[in-house]
């Protein structure tokens, strides 16, 4: 028996994931848990970098959940989940707070999915789509 993977339901569940993941960081940033307290205080950005981040990414969730937009908010979390995926190495190490590397390999997968929905979404970039023929 063959399996038939739809390629929109794993479009539309990469989505999800990334909503989901960005999501529940959200809930962290925003009420100052004392991990991400933590984290920022490291890198020096606590509070105003930590409510700032916990903003950009409300945008991207948003971008992402908008059709039209999904490409923009893939760009972002792509652009946010390098940046956390730097701190890590540079900073913070893999491991924060006893997490086991957690927050490092979540960032990592949102980055490799946020790739996968640019990929599927470059015909919609602007720049890509003017610039480049695309099959």
């Amino acid at each position: 028996m063959k399996i038939f993977l739809n390629l929109s339901i794993v479009y539309h569940v990469v989505r999800f994931l990334i909503v989901c993941i960005i999501g529940q960081t959200l809930y962290f940033k925003f009420t100052g848990s004392e991990e991400s307290r933590y984290i920022f205080t490291i890198l020096a950005m606590e509070p105003w970098g930590r409510i700032g981040l916990a903003i950009l990414e409300t945008i991207c969730i948003l971008l992402i959940i908008i059709p039209k937009y999904v490409w923009l908010g893939a760009l972002l979390a792509f652009n946010l989940m390098l940046g956390a995926i730097l701190s890590h190495f540079v900073f913070l190490g893999i491991v924060v707070q006893d997490d086991g590397g957690l927050l490092f390999g979540l960032a990592v997968l949102v980055f490799f999915l946020s790739i996968y929905l640019l990929y599927i979404e470059r015909k919609k970039i602007p720049y890509i789509k003017d610039s480049f023929p695309i099959d």
